[in-house]
């Protein structure tokens, strides 16, 4: 959170960023994802096993190479967000949401009085280890500058994303395609038309409101598609379908040389 313009006001500012879903468990792997030019990275928690200490890590990582970091928290309790973003992590990612009670909450938690209920510390490393000395206090640039990001992906939370709009600390919605599919009964056609229907109710309805929407996109075409629609928080691809594919590619390669 350290970078000119954080990836919040990038996103108030309606730019688009592009990041990936990452679950390796390396430092340098992250930087390589920097050193390749994504915005931001997301730290997988949710689906991959890491302690509070290694996710230290790979903000640090992150901003070595001068990318955004948010935290995909393991699920949708205060304690994750407060340890995330303790950590340094420029925003969350709160997934497993099932009530509109349980986001107002968690969502709560990820800021400072008066916007919130965070848990106040400056013994950790978002506060220097007590050693601020920016010219903005601590508590106001952490809730200036900590983005908060909220999965759709089910049809209940669908159904009710304008109560989910009224959180005064939410600013981004993201539609998770692959689970909002599975919600319905169809699980993996992200492109079913009623599936594809859902989700772009649920871009007008946020954009509508002057929030930011996101989306996971697993290709170029979706890029462009859900661009166009208005999404501006584009989760593209993962360091693991990255790394399969080029290894795919590099065996067919040698192959097509040895079949020859």
């Amino acid at each position: 959170m350290n970078k000119e313009f954080s990836l919040r006001e990038r996103i108030l500012n309606k730019e688009v960023v592009v990041g990936l879903f990452y679950k390796f468990n390396s430092q340098a792997i992250v930087e390589m994802v920097g050193n390749a030019g994504f915005d931001f990275v997301i730290i997988d928690t949710e689906h991959s096993n890491y302690s509070s200490y290694e996710v230290e890590g790979l903000i640090r990582a992150a901003e070595c190479v001068g990318m955004s970091s948010v935290v995909r928290i393991r699920e949708a309790i205060p304690e994750d967000v407060l340890h995330a973003l303790d950590s340094g992590a420029d925003g969350i990612q709160i997934p497993s949401i099932t009530s509109i009670e349980t986001a107002v909450d968690v969502c709560k938690s990820s800021k400072y009085y008066p916007e919130g209920n965070r848990g106040l510390s400056t013994t950790q490393r978002a506060a220097m280890y007590t050693a601020w000395n920016k010219d903005v206090g601590y508590i106001d640039h952490s809730n200036k500058n900590s983005l908060v990001v909220v999965h759709v992906e089910n049809i209940e939370m669908a159904e009710r994303v304008d109560e989910l709009l009224e959180i005064p600390q939410l600013d981004v919605i993201f539609v998770g395609p692959s689970d909002l599919s599975q919600s319905m009964g169809k699980p993996g056609q992200m492109n079913d038309p009623e599936v594809v229907a859902v989700i772009e109710d649920v871009f007008k309805k946020v954009l509508a409101k002057g929030k930011a929407v996101g989306i996971y996109c697993g290709t170029t075409a979706a890029i462009k598609k859900y661009v166009g629609l208005g999404a501006t928080y584009i989760a593209y691809g993962s360091d693991v379908t990255a790394m399969v594919d080029a290894l795919k590619q590099l065996k067919e390669s040698a192959d097509e040389v040895l079949n020859k």
